[in-house]
């Protein structure tokens, strides 16, 4: 009995995993935890960490938009690559209108912690070749929890100025078009 539970639970979660990284589903969720810690001060209220080119960043890259998409993706994702021209199109008509895309990429760190350098260069490499130059934020211990709650790539989620999350989390990769109707409706929610 405890067998075929864990069968069909571990059934379940291929399903759940394959279907979000495929381009073509839509699925819609809300990881329970990234809701209740935007309830309590923010997803990203506080955190700092490095960029692609090692630039230092904080949440004060927050404080100058009223809604930023975070897009936590990795290198070995198909879906993940395949969106992200249309992101980078999004985020250069979405400058000045008080939005901002940034990018988490979730593989780029060994298992001990560290920065693998091969990692590094295979993202720099894939957001040059996709023309998504916006900017990709490399998890550190103040993003573990964050990316503890994310259970398939590509998995978006939006937050406002101070950090607290807006809406519902999206794990699956979207067309521009819906990524621009999903935009405009949290933008005006948060403007609102």
């Amino acid at each position: 009995m405890v067998v075929k539970r864990l069968a069909c639970a571990g059934a379940a979660l291929a399903f759940f995993l394959l279907s979000a990284c495929a381009p073509e589903a839509q699925v819609l969720s809300a990881p329970d935890q990234l809701a209740s810690e935007a309830a309590q001060g923010g997803v990203l209220s506080s955190f700092s960490t490095t960029d692609l080119d090692g630039n230092a960043v904080d949440q004060s890259m927050l404080a100058d938009y009223d809604l930023t998409m975070v897009n936590v993706w990795a290198t070995y994702c198909g879906p993940c690559i395949e969106e992200m021209p249309d992101l980078g199109e999004l985020a250069g008509e979405y400058q000045g209108k008080g939005v901002q895309i940034v990018g988490l990429v979730s593989d780029v760190l060994d298992s001990d912690g560290t920065v693998n350098e091969g990692q590094m260069e295979t993202a720099r490499e894939i957001a040059g070749e996709t023309g998504a130059d916006y900017p990709h934020l490399i998890p550190s211990e103040d993003l573990y929890g964050v990316l503890s709650q994310i259970y398939a790539v590509p998995t978006t989620f939006f937050v406002d100025s101070e950090g607290k999350q807006v809406g519902s989390a999206i794990m699956a990769a979207r067309s521009k078009e819906d990524w621009a109707e999903t935009i405009d409706g949290l933008l005006a929610e948060v403007q609102g």
